[in-house]
């Protein structure tokens, strides 16, 4: 709120809990001092600044950063940028020299104020010692001192940032911004002085709103949705998008690299939702010839409420594609006749390696020595792979060696022994288990690839969730240096093996081979997880060492069922909501792009809606014969 102090100075924005990390190693001073961060209009000009909390009182910061034109101020030559190496090129602190000013404490030596006018570009970074913050560079080429918000509200300022400048991002760094007037002419100038196009004719900004792709040069081939806002008529400061924007297809320029600053939607309630039964029959399922007569039916079913243990060994062929739906009963024969050979075929390989052979072989006497080591540690705990010598030890270093044989390329990465022993555990069968990994390599393979592009695509995808579904805790988690979410990536890894007990993670694993609601519900349980913290991460004085250590304490801590319940719940509200943003759309599968033949967004959002009244009508049900039903409410039919 725009709080007048006077006739000459207006306080449009105020934030507590943002910190400088002085590292004054030469004074008994405090290296971490408390502040505030204002934006506040003196005389109609609009100014960044900084004091100390115990500076509170004072009429104005008492350093002021120099302008390009030099006037003013005397060097301070007692400066210490301590540890933070983006600032410690700083040259010169300017001390005012205003008459009216009380002496300057000790800490008022840290204080700034910077005109946003001469505000250049600023930095959002997430990898500090210890916190996030922002650095901000004057166009004296100045850094002023890195602001660290251990309360969270990097988001808030920007939004007020806005009102008075655009900042569009760097096309070398996607946490870089570059700040401009709102002056379309002093843009297309930046954009010369950046070297950024071919030519710098006056048409440069109409021509990059309308066709940003072509218009850009080199390794800036793309810009987000952030920028086009940005450079969109400055009416509305934050430049909503329109309700159209978000069901449409999105455009080619729409890339996630950059963090985007508005999230948008405001989501409905989220709704009650109940779990169902486990499937425990089997035979009724199957036409006379052995056929899966309602191979949807039986996925509903499973994702609902999982599969009664006895038969897992069965459907879980089916879930992984060892087994097509359509086949018969004299087809599987076929078909494990014909695996049952390949499988040892491709064992002979590896198996017929000599010790001289393999010295020679460095990738594949790498494999072996992975596979050895994670062999000897994996679910040892667990009767079918503990003690000495246990056949059961033998059959995993068999299958995954054999793996390598089968996909050379990607070869054997560590976490796959994580992936296998369920499998073995359930089929107790080496080509059974085998195939059934493959399967289930076919929908996380790209977790294992070096590049690790789609690991860092799912943290990105969690983090545009987080950011739809509750912008506070996410910023709260960037404040801590926690924003993107790194401590997640075991639990997508390989798929919350480590996070739940043995018994849950088959339950688990048999809901998300389903598919249903999307193919990354399991980034949906992740943010079920994390809104569970919610109250402990935000409640309490953590930084990024201790929610690191908080997030690993929740191993076998977690209730699956509690979990499962909140994930479907999370898709429902989402799914629910007519303005959500296209990215995160696509991240829960409602929107498909335009070279798939997947079923259609407003198709997709009719049938959610459809879901959603059955989820409700069942819970009232439910709740309706608690006291007295002596059966179980059927489960609705679910996702299609």
């Amino acid at each position: 709120m725009e709080t007048k102090t006077d006739t000459t100075h207006k306080l449009v924005f105020e934030k507590e809990g943002v910190y400088l990390h002085t590292n004054a190693k030469r004074s008994n001073q405090d290296t971490t001092l408390p502040g505030f961060i204002r934006i506040v209009e003196r005389n109609g000009e609009p100014a960044l600044e900084w004091s100390a909390l115990e500076d509170e009182g004072r009429n104005a910061p008492a350093v002021f950063y120099t302008k390009k034109d030099g006037e003013g101020g005397v060097e301070d030559t007692n400066f210490d940028p301590g540890y933070e190496p983006d600032w410690a090129v700083i040259s010169t602190v300017k001390r005012d020299r205003v008459g009216e000013h009380p002496p300057v404490k000790e800490t008022s030596q840290w204080s700034f104020s910077l005109p946003l006018s001469e505000l250049y570009s600023l930095r959002r970074s997430r990898f500090s010692l210890g916190r996030n913050f922002l650095v901000l560079t004057s166009r004296g080429g100045h850094p002023l001192p890195p602001l660290h918000f251990h309360r969270g509200g990097t988001r808030e300022l920007l939004r007020a940032l806005q009102r008075y400048i655009i900042l569009a991002p760097s096309p070398v760094d996607g946490r870089l911004f570059l700040a401009y007037p709102h002056d379309s002419g002093a843009l297309s100038q930046s954009f010369d002085e950046l070297q950024l196009f071919d030519d710098g004719s006056s048409d440069l900004v109409s021509r990059f709103i309308q066709d940003p792709y072509a218009t850009t040069f080199g390794g800036f081939s793309k810009v987000t949705n952030f920028f086009r806002g940005a450079l969109r008529p400055p009416e509305s400061p934050l430049h909503p998008r329109g309700h159209q924007d978000h069901h449409g297809p999105l455009p080619a320029d729409d890339e996630p690299g950059f963090e985007l600053i508005n999230c948008g939607a405001e989501l409905g309630p989220r709704p009650d939702v109940m779990r169902g039964q486990p499937l425990d029959k089997w035979e009724e399922f199957l036409d006379p010839e052995g056929r899966v007569k309602d191979p949807q039916r039986i996925k509903e079913l499973i994702f609902r409420g999982g599969i009664t243990p006895s038969l897992r060994k069965d459907v879980w062929k089916f879930l992984l594609g060892f087994y097509p739906w359509n086949s018969t009963v004299k087809e599987r024969e076929d078909i494990l006749r014909k695996k049952t050979d390949e499988y040892f075929r491709m064992k002979v390989q590896w198996k017929s390696v000599s010790e001289e052979q393999e010295m020679r072989n460095s990738l594949l006497r790498g494999y072996r020595s992975l596979i050895e080591r994670d062999v000897s540690r994996t679910d040892r705990h667990n009767a079918f792979f503990s003690g000495n010598d246990n056949p059961g030890l033998t059959l995993l270093h068999d299958v995954l060696m054999t793996y390598c044989m089968f996909n050379f390329d990607l070869g054997y990465v560590q976490g796959m022994s994580d992936l296998l022993a369920p499998l073995l555990f359930v089929t107790q069968n080496e080509v059974e288990s085998f195939w059934c990994l493959t399967g289930f390599m076919e929908m996380v393979h790209q977790n294992f690839e070096e590049s690790q592009e789609a690991m860092k695509q799912q943290l990105l995808q969690l983090t545009l969730l987080l950011k739809a579904l509750d912008p506070e805790l996410l910023d709260y988690l960037d404040s801590q240096d926690s924003g993107s979410l790194c401590f997640c990536f075991r639990w997508l890894l390989i798929w919350f093996k480590r996070e739940f007990s043995f018994e849950d993670i088959l339950s688990l694993w048999e809901v998300l081979w389903t598919r249903l609601p999307c193919e990354n519900f399991h980034l949906l349980m992740a943010a079920s997880i994390l809104e569970s913290q919610r109250g402990e991460l935000i409640g309490s004085d953590h930084d990024f060492n201790t929610i690191l250590k908080h997030i690993n304490e929740l191993t076998m801590k977690l209730d699956l069922q509690t979990v499962l319940r909140g994930a479907e719940a999370i898709y429902l509200q989402l799914a629910c909501c007519k303005e959500l943003p296209g990215k995160v759309q696509e991240v829960i599968g409602l929107y498909v792009p335009p070279s798939s033949d997947e079923t259609s967004p407003e198709s997709e959002s009719h049938e959610t809606q459809h879901l959603l009244s059955q989820s409700q009508t069942a819970a009232t049900a439910t709740s309706q014969s608690s006291s007295g039903a002596a059966t179980a409410a059927r489960p609705p039919t679910t996702y299609p």
